[in-house]
This record gives structure tokens, sequence and C-alpha cells, in this order.
């Protein structure tokens, strides 16, 4: 086994290894599951190894460098087909790699405060390096079918986290549902890789890419259409994004997690992988491009109207996401990545943020509950906040930082990956095909822009700036404010460490124009793009100079405009007396954001309840008068022939000698005859 192999064996291998430890031993010893910081220590060395060594290949691997496969052993042999445990070292599985083993390893660390105190503390680590390994399976295998078995994985691993306090009837319910809504996704995913071995005869993408030609353009259509339906499903698109606001039931690190940095970025990974096959299909880059778009300001509008901290993060990763399909779908696939990357960064820090926060305000309930006070209220609720900066500092500057980045104000991260995409979106307005849509499709996707620095510069003016608004609410809840304080350093440092990368992580795409506007030469110094070219197949940019300049003050002018008209609203931290003007203003279009668009109540009305009526009236007689009918006939034949046949047993010795004889007399004449 050569040495990249190993290499590539450990990263695979470690948060397995990780989660075997934590798990069956915490199953079998409850001295085990005392030692906290034991547990904490393999589960985050069982990520930050595989980080380390990721980084290496990246340090030794050039631009143009060409993938290396890393063959373990033959999985499945039938016929024909066959499928190896095999790893594709290259610049895309790299970089994806680098996100998931590295914000995870932040998010790891930041667990070991928050979740501290929780009696299934080991088996929430073994599930988060579960987790991981199957997220890594996801991004480095070498073919389709070793992808789809980490693409379940990190379903299973959803379920787990999501429910993991599934004692709490609607937490269980949420993770019941992000596994079925992904169900349906995946079942199309499978129909695309059948159709796709189908032609090519293989499941490795060296093969299916070297084999575009062999596959019917038509088919094209229809393995790309399946496979964006599988990522509508992981990647949270209308119509299957439903799912992921309920997810935030889980622990605030889960959703930084599975829902900011790794899980929901699969379906942008998938594509963007299969990218050569996807611009043979101008209809399906179309239809992309249309529900992202359309995702990103469903979702915007939803979060203006949310109070509870981690749902506003959650349409926003929704809408975040949707910005990623419309970049997909415009022909920027290393855009859409660069934005996973970023937005990787700004999105984990602000969910982090939220479980500060949220950390902090379960303290001031415990506290007031230590004093005899019977307080409840909902920690996660904003209108319970206000003021917090004063006793939260790092918390606030670090959710600040995310906070612009996110809103797509330079010079930080989320504005040039966000920039990249509009600019995209633009140019594939000058093509030849639906260009009067892409036009639209970028107006879309600038009220998105607008949307999103308001709701964030909301949710961060309502939890931070005014004043703590609990006493006010609750009056048995006054002097509460001694019991706020900063979250520890567990915690704290993987906020300051993301809101650092949120500074300088857009960096990595520094826009080309930038540069040769003043050189007046062509050179290519998005580091990102220059990284990708060999994988990706990006649309050119066809735009000028002074265009491109255009878009990007027209962008920045967006965001400014969305933060102040945020401040003007929201300054003071009086969210409730904003939101009833809001409210006003918008009328009944408010209400139906606020409704989140009756989205779930269409889809029970639609589904789940004639589903369940279809099995209560159809199904259920049919079972029981059908499939237990048959069951019972079966019986009732066995006891009659048992009613029968027990005559015959008698218990004689001398009446069972001469059925014996008989019988033999009536062999030996059937013979004789």
């Amino acid at each position: 086994m050569d040495s990249v192999t190993t290499l590539t064996s450990l990263i695979i291998v470690l948060p397995l290894v990780g989660f075997l430890i934590n798990g069956l031993l915490g199953l079998r010893s409850n001295t085990f599951r005392e030692k906290k910081s034991l547990i904490g220590t393999i589960a985050n060395l069982s990520v930050f190894i595989p980080f380390v060594i990721a980084v290496y290949f990246f340090l030794n691997m050039g631009q143009e460098s060409a993938a290396i496969s890393a063959e373990l052993f033959r999985w499945i042999e039938v016929g024909s087909f066959s499928v190896d445990i095999a790893y594709q070292i290259d610049q895309l599985s790299i970089l994806m790699t680098l996100v998931v083993t590295g914000v995870g390893f932040l998010i790891h660390l930041y667990s070991i405060g928050y979740m501290w105190h929780d009696d299934g503390y080991w088996k929430f680590f073994a599930y988060l390096n579960l987790f991981i390994f199957a997220m890594l399976n996801l991004v480095l295998a070498d073919n389709l079918l070793l992808l789809f078995l980490g693409w379940e994985g990190v379903g299973l691993c959803s379920y787990l986290l999501i429910g993991f306090w599934y004692t709490d009837m609607d937490k269980s319910d949420a993770a019941k549902k992000a596994f079925l809504y992904n169900r349906v996704g995946d079942f199309a995913f499978l129909i695309a890789m059948f159709m796709t071995f189908q032609h090519v005869g293989s499941l490795d993408f060296s093969a299916i890419l070297s084999s575009l030609d062999a596959i019917p353009a038509d088919d094209k259509f229809w393995i790309g259409l399946l496979m964006f339906i599988g990522a509508t499903g992981k990647s949270a698109q209308i119509p299957l994004f439903v799912w992921l606001p309920d997810a935030m039931a889980g622990p605030t690190s889960v959703s930084a997690l599975i829902h900011a940095a790794t899980m929901v970025t699969s379906g942008i990974y998938l594509i963007s992988r299969m990218s050569p096959m996807f611009v043979m299909s101008p209809e399906i880059m179309m239809i992309i491009a249309a529900i992202g778009a359309l995702t990103a300001i469903v979702a915007a509008t939803i979060a203006i109207t949310q109070n509870d901290i981690k749902g506003v993060l959650a349409y926003s990763t929704v809408s975040q996401l949707g910005y990623m399909f419309l970049a997909l779908g415009s022909g920027a696939f290393t855009a859409a990545m660069f934005h996973v990357v970023t937005h990787a960064f700004f999105k984990a820090c602000l969910f982090l943020g939220s479980g500060s926060v949220i950390h902090a305000m379960e303290h001031v309930e415990h506290g007031l509950h230590d004093e005899g006070k019977d307080v409840h209220f909902d920690p996660q609720d904003m209108r319970f906040m206000g003021g917090l900066k004063e006793y939260m500092p790092s918390t606030y500057k670090t959710f600040l930082i995310a906070t612009v980045a996110i809103a797509g104000i330079p010079p930080l991260a989320g504005f040039f990956s966000k920039d990249e995409i509009l600019a995209f979106a633009f140019n594939a307005g000058l093509g030849e095909f639906a260009g009067s849509l892409y036009f639209l499709l970028w107006g879309v996707g600038m009220i998105t822009a607008f949307l999103t620095a308001f709701y964030m510069f909301r949710l961060i003016f309502g939890t931070f700036n005014g004043k703590f608004k609990l006493p006010e609410k609750i009056q048995e809840a006054k002097g509460a404010e001694k019991y706020l304080h900063e979250s520890p350093k567990t915690m704290t440092i993987p906020l300051w460490t993301l809101g650092g990368l949120s500074i300088v992580g857009g960096f990595l795409g520094v826009p080309n124009f930038l540069l040769s506007t003043f050189t007046h030469q062509e050179e290519h110094i998005n580091l990102l793009h220059n990284w990708l070219h060999t994988i990706t197949a990006d649309y050119g940019l066809v735009l000028s100079h002074a265009t491109e300049w255009i878009l990007l003050f027209i962008s920045v002018a967006v965001a400014v405009v969305g933060l102040y008209a945020a401040y003007r609203m929201y300054g003071d931290g009086a969210t409730e007396e904003s939101d009833t003007k809001l409210a006003g203003r918008f009328g009944g279009l408010y209400q139906t954001w606020k409704e989140k668009y009756s989205l779930d109540e269409f889809y029970e009305g639609l589904v789940v309840n004639p589903l369940v009526r279809f099995s209560d009236k159809g199904l259920a007689k049919f079972d029981m008068k059908i499939v237990d009918g048959i069951v019972n006939t079966v019986g009732g034949v066995v006891r009659l022939f048992g009613s029968v046949f027990r005559y015959i047993q008698t218990g004689v010795a001398s009446s069972y000698a001469l059925a014996l004889v008989v019988g033999v007399l009536i062999v030996l004449s059937m013979l004789i005859l």
C-alpha cells in the first residue's frame, strides 16, 4: 500500500475509529461515560488528524495535478458490474475535505463546552464522528455508488443528531421529517444512477465523464433532472426544503455542522462534480437556476418574520443554498463552491454564536430556578433577549463579523462569493438560451441580497442592542442580568477562528477584473478558479470590466441599503414594535411570510392526509381481510388436519405396529404391480 493510499485510509478510518471507541465503550461502561475530557479528546483527534492530512495533500498538490485514485479493496463484483472502495484525491475533493474536517473540528471543539452537562455526551460525540466518516466517504468517493453510501450515511446521522433529544416528541418528529423528505430525493438519485450505468456500464466518475457522448441527449436531461431532485432533498431546495428549518430542533452544534457547513452542501458538490454533463443540457441548467433563485427569495421573506434565533439562521441557510443553485444553473460551478466555503465559515460562526446566546439564556433560567422562581421562557426567542453585547462581548463581535460577511459587505468573505454568483447570473442573461429569464433571476438575486442584509441585521440588533427584555416580559425575572455571562473558551475559540476566516476567506476568490482593470492585463488572480478549473465546466464570463464594476457597486449598494433599513427599524433593539410596523406595511403578504407560505399545511393536505386516509380505509382493510385472512386460513387448515390426525395417535404400540405392517404391504404391492 503506497503512502497516498495509507494517508487516504487514515482520513476515512479515523472518524470511524472515534465513533467505535466512544460508542462501544460508552455502551458498556458507566465509568467511561464520566470521563468527558477523554471522550472529547478522542472525538476531536479523530477529526483533527484527518484535517492535518488533508492540509498535507493540499500543500503537495498543484493546480494542474492529475487526480490520484486510492483503491482499498473490491466492494461488489457481479458479472460485468464491479465497484471498488476507492477514493479520488483531486482539487475538488480536497477542497471539500478541508471544509468538512476543518470546520468539523472547530464544531467538535465547541461541543465540548456546549454539551458538557448533557447525559448523552458520549453518544453525541460518537454520532458526530460517524457523521464525519459518512461525509468524507461522500466527498472523496471515486464512484457514484460509494458517494451514495456516504449520501445515505449523512442522512442517517442527521436523523440521529436532529432527534438527539428524542424524548421530546417535537424533536423526534423533526428527525423523522428530515429522514423522510431526504428519501424522496434519494429515490430519484438512485434512478439516475441506474440510467447512468445502463449507458456507460460503470459508476466511476472518470468513466462517466469520459463517456458522456454515449448518453443520448434526452437521457442526459433525465439523468440531470433526477440528480437535481436528489440534490434538492439533501440541499433543501423547493419543493423539499421544509425539513431543514424543523431540523433546528437538534443541538446547536449539530445545526452548525450538518445544516451550515457539510451535509446540505452535498447537492452542490454532486452537481459540481458532474458539471461536464450538466452543461450539455441547457434546459436543466435553467431549471436549476430558477429553483435556486425561487428558493432563495422564498426563504429570505420567511426569515424576516421569525423570532427564533436559530429559525432565522435556518431560513437564511435555505436562502444561501438557493444562491448556490442559482450559481450552478448559471454555469458558475466554481462560484458555487466558493460560496460553499465562505458560507461554511460565516454560517457556522453564526450558528455557534446563536448556541452561545442560547447557552447564556438557559443559564439565566436555571439561575432563576435556583432562586426558587418559577420562570419559564423560550431561550431561543429574540423577544426575551436584547442588550447582550454588554455581557457577551466575544459572542457579539464574532456574530457581527459573520453578519457583515453574509450580508455581502466588502471586504468580508460573503461579498466576494455572492458578487461572483450575481455576475455569472447576469452573464448567463447574455447567452442565447433563456437570456431574459436569467436577467429576471439576477434581479431576484439582488432582492434576496437586500433581504439577507435586512433580516440578519434585524437579528443582531434584536439580540445584542437595546436593553435586556426578559425582566420587562416576566416580572419574576428582575435581576436576571447577573446570570448572563460569556461562554467558556472551548466555545469562544472556535467562534473567533471562524470569525477570522469570515474576514479573510473571501480573498480565495478575488475577481480577476479588479487587477486587470488597472494593469490592462488579463491575469487570473482568482485562486479558487485557478484551483478548480481542470474539474468544473464553468461558463466563460463575457462581461466587460465596466459592466463588472457596475454590478459590483450595485451589489454593495443593495447590501448597505438593507443594513441601513434594518438599523432604522431595529437599531434600538425594539424587535416587536418594529415587527408590528412592518406587518402593517405589508398586510396579508407579511402574514403569508409569517405562516411560511403554509407549505407544511399544503403538503399535509396534498400528501400526508390522503395517505393516512387511504391507509386507514384501504390498506388497513386489505391487511385485515386479505393478509390476516390468508394467515388465519393457513392456521385453520393446519388445525383441522391436526384435529383429524390426532385420533390416529392412540398411544397403543400394537396399533402403531399394525399401521407399520400395513404400510409395508402397500408399498410392496405397489412395487410388484
